[in-house]
């Protein structure tokens, strides 16, 4: 067994080393560099696109190392101890200007966010099979520091049918963040957005959940071509009461959620291509844990992600589609909801041309619809539905620019054709989709 990793990982480097050549330019995680003694680029077309070797990188437990590590072996037979010589941490700050089309009454435009985030990560191996994603979070609203996405994940091999089979556990804070490929909420695109102009009211509850559950799952990839993964997830909110009490006034996870994905991938020596579907069955308190009803969601979706390598870059394509029944059980007889039950879809396409000077183009379009509901989406100003829907649709622009591997400077402007139910007077108070077009600059460094 310890013989057939060895192999394995020789083989992920030699993958690695060839992307090299045509890939273009990007950055990760700093000390997953300094761990692998690889390029950023060997794992990212452009943050956080994983390459196929990134990926496996990822599914591996983020095990694999270039450099000395503090060894011990049991018995001549398994390692029970492998240390890094550093320790893992990078961090990351950035910095934002917003602008939005039309300034919203009372409230000052041309936002500037210095830090909009920074963060510290605890990302790398710590164990010879068992590795770590961690990140802490400065957020400036809050002022304060608190847990952000988190994958600790172990990994190993075996043989089955004379093929490969990887099989791994992981636990993560954030449905999807465990996720490998760039078309389901936590990681999709856009990969960076401004966190102070308005945006759509509605979205489905597994956008939601990250920081205020914890998952256990496992996973298993056969023969680098079919994926599956199950996890169940609890809630673990932070900065309250714990355990959670009636006067928590927040959405709260009841019982156990199922997730569970599952992803067919081929690789050829250009192209690659997936599709997948995942999804989730959960169940919340609307507010605090004193009803014994509780709202039920069914999220099922469906991705595809196509790769083509090409001799001047790359381009990358991705799309996912989440379809959301609600059986509001809770909310309904509390007079939080107008219809007992509802439904929600929410559709986003993108597609990107890296070019290999460290210049990236990306188109993308995004659309939510559904049942309407007058008490759930009711009018007010800026946040409201005047007609009682949670419809939105837009379309966004982006170019970035890395000057360096660990530098990103992004420009991006969101348009929407349709806010929150409608395209004009969407809130009841005159406003129109349009008014909410964003113009969103941000710089990142991480070290």
């Amino acid at each position: 067994m310890v013989d057939k990793v060895k192999d394995f990982k020789v083989v992920m480097t030699v993958i690695g080393m060839i992307f090299l050549s045509f890939t273009s330019v990007s950055y990760s995680i700093p000390s997953f560099a300094r761990q692998t003694n690889l390029p950023c680029s060997t794992c990212h077309y452009v943050y956080p696109e994983l390459t196929p070797f990134g990926r496996l990188f990822k599914l591996n437990g983020y095990t694999m190392t270039g450099i000395a590590t503090i060894q011990s072996t049991y018995k001549e037979e398994s390692t029970n101890l492998k240390l890094l010589s550093m320790l893992p941490i990078s961090a990351m700050i950035q910095g934002s200007h917003n602008k939005i089309a039309t300034s919203i009454p009372g409230v000052q435009n041309d936002v500037t966010e210095f830090p909009q985030q920074f963060s510290l990560f605890i990302a790398g191996a710590i164990s010879p099979n068992f590795g770590s994603f961690i990140q802490v979070t400065y957020d400036d609203q809050s002022g304060q520091f608190s847990l952000d996405n988190t994958d600790m994940r172990y990994a190993d091999h075996t043989t089955l049918f004379t093929n490969d089979l990887l099989y791994g556990v992981t636990l993560n804070n954030n449905p999807t963040v465990q996720d490998v490929w760039n078309t389901t909420p936590a990681w999709g695109f856009p990969f960076v957005s401004s966190a102070v102009a308005p945006t759509p009211g509605a979205s489905p509850i597994i956008e939601q959940l990250g920081g205020s559950v914890s998952g256990l799952g496992a996973y298993a990839l056969y023969n680098n071509l079919i994926y599956g993964e199950f996890s169940l997830y609890h809630v673990t909110k932070q900065g309250g009461p714990i355990p959670e009490t009636a006067a928590d006034s927040s959405l709260t996870l009841a019982g156990y959620a199922p997730y569970w994905r599952v992803a067919l991938q081929q690789q050829w020596e250009t192209d690659y291509i997936e599709v997948g579907t995942f999804g989730m069955a959960s169940r919340f308190y609307p507010t605090g844990i004193s009803d014994p009803n509780t709202d039920k969601y069914t999220d099922i979706g469906i991705d595809a992600q196509y790769e083509k390598t090409l001799t001047d870059g790359a381009i990358i394509a991705h799309t996912s589609y989440i379809m959301e029944k609600q059986a509001l059980d809770a909310s309904y007889p509390a007079g939080g909801t107008a219809n007992s039950s509802l439904k929600l879809n929410a559709f986003k396409i993108d597609a990107s041309y890296n070019l290999p000077v460290g210049v990236a183009f990306s188109l993308g379009y995004f659309a939510t619809n559904g049942d309407s509901d007058p008490v759930l989406y009711a009018a007010a100003p800026v946040s409201g539905y005047n007609n009682n829907a949670p419809n939105s649709a837009g379309e966004l622009v982006q170019v970035t620019y890395l000057p360096w591997l660990n530098t990103q400077f992004t420009v991006q402007y969101v348009l929407y054709n349709k806010f929150n139910g409608s395209s004009t007077n969407y809130d009841s108070s005159g406003r129109n989709a349009s008014d909410n077009n964003t113009l969103y600059v941000v710089g990142w460094v991480v070290f």
